[in-house]
C-alpha cells in the first residue's frame, strides 16, 4: 500500500528523480520521459472519462487508468543484474494479460462499428474529442517507451501494451460518436 505523508521532498531540487529502485536519475533521462508521457496520456484518458458519465466507456478507461500506473511503476524499476521482467511481491511489472485484455476491448468495441472508408478527423463529440486527444497523447508516450527502449531494457509487455492502447482509444473515440455516425470524415485535398 503506498501512503503520502508530504507531497514534496525537495529531493528533485538538484534536476534528479528517484527510481523505485532508490536510485536517481536527471529529469531529463529518457526513462523519466517515459514515464511522464505515460502520466499525461493517463491525465488526458481521465479528462476524457469525466465527459462520459454512465456510460460503460467511461469504466473501460478507469481500468486503463489503473494499468497505467502499473505501467508508470514498472518503468520506473530498472531491471536488476541477472533479472528478468516476471513480476513479483516486491516488483511490479505489466504483464501480457494486460495487453490481452486491451485487444479483447478493442476487438469488442470494433465489432459495434461500421467499416471505416476514409481516415477520420479527430472530433465530432466532445467526449469523442477528449479520446482523439488522448489516443494522441498515448502515441507519444509510445515514443517516448521505445525511445526509452534504445537506452535501457524496457519490458516486452509494458512495450505492448503501450502500443495497443492508441487503438483502443481510437475505437472508443468511435464508439463515442454515435457508433461512428458522428465521425469526421477526412477529405483528400477537400479545401483545394
Amino acid at each position: 500500500m503506498v501512503r503520502l505523508n508530504r507531497i514534496y521532498t525537495r529531493t528533485g531540487d538538484d534536476g534528479t528523480t528517484g527510481l523505485v529502485d532508490g536510485s536517481r536519475l536527471p529529469k531529463h533521462h529518457a526513462r523519466m520521459e517515459a514515464i511522464g508521457a505515460v502520466d499525461e496520456a493517463n491525465s488526458a484518458i481521465g479528462l476524457a472519462a469525466v465527459a462520459l458519465p454512465g456510460d460503460p466507456i467511461a469504466d473501460t478507461l478507469r481500468r486503463v487508468q489503473n494499468d497505467l500506473f502499473d505501467l508508470g511503476a514498472d518503468l520506473a524499476t530498472p531491471l536488476g543484474e541477472g533479472e528478468d521482467f516476471a513480476p513479483s511481491e516486491m516488483v511490479l511489472r505489466m504483464v501480457e494479460s494486460q495487453t490481452a485484455w486491451l485487444e479483447s476491448a478493442i476487438d469488442d468495441a470494433t465489432g459495434n462499428l461500421e467499416p471505416l472508408t476514409s481516415f477520420i478527423l479527430p472530433g465530432g463529440s466532445e467526449a469523442a474529442a477528449r479520446l482523439h486527444v488522448a489516443r494522441a497523447s498515448a502515441r507519444r508516450a509510445e515514443r517516448s517507451v521505445v525511445a526509452m527502449a534504445a537506452e535501457v531494457p524496457v519490458n516486452p509487455a509494458a512495450s505492448a501494451y503501450i502500443n495497443r492502447l492508441s487503438d483502443l482509444l481510437f475505437v472508443l473515440a468511435r464508439l463515442a460518436n454515435d457508433g461512428g455516425s458522428d465521425d469526421v470524415m477526412w477529405v483528400p485535398a477537400g479545401n483545394r
